[in-house]
């Protein structure tokens, strides 16, 4: 399979996935990154959000990522994240009442809040949010 490159994704908790892909994208602080095999060594450090990834014959799968770190090598792709879930596995509930919490935090002017941790919540919420929606695309729900 020459059009194809091995892809790890990590997370503090286990290895989420592990096999050949054709395609991949994840979103980097510089901005959105599309990877396919021989790409150039580069690191880059990832924004909470999703990873898509194209399986041979087209299959697309979806994740959610925390932030962390991309490497990429020509033929091996490494993703390691604190946190990393496929987007089937959100809960979709749960990141919507974090929003939720987060957004009402950011309006609380009364409160002390510290809002860089706020804008943090609110920005991994969304992008589990944002992930799901990509999986619903796809899917045509």
């Amino acid at each position: 399979m020459a059009n194809t490159m091995h892809l790890d994704i990590v997370s503090a908790e286990e290895a989420l996935f592990s096999d050949e892909v054709e395609f991949v994208v994840a979103r980097a602080t510089e901005g959105e990154l599309g990877v396919t095999p021989r790409h150039a060594p580069l690191m880059a450090k990832l924004q909470p959000g999703d990873v898509r990834v194209r399986m041979p014959g087209g299959e697309e799968q979806f994740f959610y990522v925390s932030g962390g770190m991309l490497e990429i090598q020509p033929h091996v792709v490494t993703i390691l994240a604190d946190t990393a879930l496929r987007a089937k596995d959100i809960d979709e509930a749960a990141a919507e009442e974090a929003k939720r919490r987060a957004e009402e935090a950011l309006r609380d002017r009364t409160a002390e809040v510290d809002y860089a941790r706020v804008q943090t919540e609110l920005a991994a919420a969304a992008a589990q949010l944002r992930a799901l929606q990509s999986l619903r695309r796809k899917r045509g729900n």
